[in-house]
């Protein structure tokens, strides 16, 4: 069997030399492109010190039963790739439908890695939560080098500086990273959500929690907040607007699969706060969490206010956020293998019928056999 890791137009990578190892050591044949690791800290000979190859892109996709990346490929990559082969990534399948469609024809097994189950025995594949810790963590990180005071309450010969107030509004993985960080740099901090179990979790960090009555609410069957009504956002946004306007470091994390992510800050409220003041918004990629956000830009307003709409707070990381990455691949395919064979036994899982198939293969698993065969996008 053989892997070949392929090189991003970003920072981090699919495949570390420690991930390597662990497959050579199975019996697979592992290639990398030229490069993969240059961005992470891993240079190439850290590879080849363990055992594996270098091998350019294109000969490396033809030659591979199994492809892995952090992004998706193009539908020139796809056409590269041997029927039956396997492709391992974050595939964005909403907004990939001419990829999905390349991969069913080219008769690829294509696992979307965004569509791992949220389940306990999915956790150590589940790459989302892996690199949302980190841009949870790097928010506040970044939101400090923009911010022009100090977090923690210091008392000098000079005075007492009070402590800087955050405010968290989105209490998933990546949020409750940002209010553990903001605490430990000595940050008072305020957390929202429209979960009450994410309010007692922010809670027991050390955070107050903004409670607004918003009416019914929930999380959905991934663990994920359900949309909420344009009622709902509008009272949400008046609630949130005067915590906002008192505090010095705004973090959003509300990111949406598949659809726009919701404005939780107006320009309006941007206008009041005070100068100086920074909002890191993790969902700048996908249209941002505030008015006024650009997607991989950082903006100053009239008033003062920076916003950071970085793609992604965990690229700057890349070393930790490949690691991550990395591992939660190995584990997805140690999931399938069979120790006493030396065999990977997910070729066989996708041969059975749907009942009897894996439930982590079913989660994940976009085209197979020619045809896209998850219920959520093959339309």
């Amino acid at each position: 069997m053989k892997l070949f890791a392929v090189k991003e137009q970003e920072s981090r990578a699919a495949l570390t030399p420690v991930s390597a190892k662990k497959f050579i050591d199975k019996g697979i044949e592992v290639a990398i492109e030229s490069g993969l690791g240059e961005q992470s800290s891993f240079p190439d000979t850290a590879y080849t010190q363990v055992g594996a190859t270098i091998q350019s892109r294109e000969e490396g996709i033809k030659i591979a039963d199994i492809v892995i990346r952090v992004l998706a490929p193009s539908v020139d990559e796809v056409s590269l790739m041997k029927k039956g082969a396997w492709h391992v990534s974050l595939l964005n399948p909403w907004a990939n439908a001419d990829v999905l469609a390349a991969l069913a024809q080219q008769g690829i097994n294509a696992v979307s890695l965004e569509m791992m189950p949220r389940t306990t025995l999915a956790q150590k594949m589940d790459v989302i939560s892996s690199q949302a810790n980190l841009a949870g963590y790097m928010s506040v990180v970044k939101a400090t080098d923009y911010f022009s005071g100090i977090l923690p309450m210091m008392m000098t010969p000079a005075g007492t500086l009070s402590p800087a107030k955050v405010f968290v509004l989105g209490i998933g993985v990546a949020g409750l990273q940002a209010i553990a960080t903001a605490k430990r740099l000595g940050a008072r901090v305020t957390a929202f959500d429209v979960r009450e179990e994410a309010l007692e979790q922010a809670e027991s960090l050390g955070a107050k929690a903004l409670r607004i009555d918003l009416g019914e609410t929930g999380s959905t069957d991934q663990g994920y907040a359900k949309q909420l009504t344009p009622e709902q956002i509008a009272k949400q946004q008046e609630a949130q607007a005067a915590v906002c306007i008192d505090s010095d470091i705004v973090i959003t994390t509300a990111k949406v699969f598949g659809r726009k992510p919701p404005i939780l800050i107006k320009k309006e409220v941007v206008a009041q706060m005070k100068a100086g003041s920074v909002i890191a918004d993790l969902a700048a990629e996908g249209g941002g969490n505030v008015e006024g956000v650009v997607a991989d830009e950082v903006v100053t307003t009239e008033n003062g206010v920076t916003l950071l709409g970085y793609h992604k707070f965990e690229n700057f990381v890349s070393r930790d956020a490949s690691s991550m990455f990395a591992s939660n691949i190995e584990h997805f395919f140690n999931h399938f293998w069979d120790k006493e064979t030396s065999t990977w036994l997910a070729n066989t899982q996708i041969q059975l019928q749907s009942e009897e198939q894996d439930d982590i293969l079913k989660g994940c698993l976009i085209t197979t056999g020619g045809a896209i065969v998850h219920e959520q996008f093959k339309a």
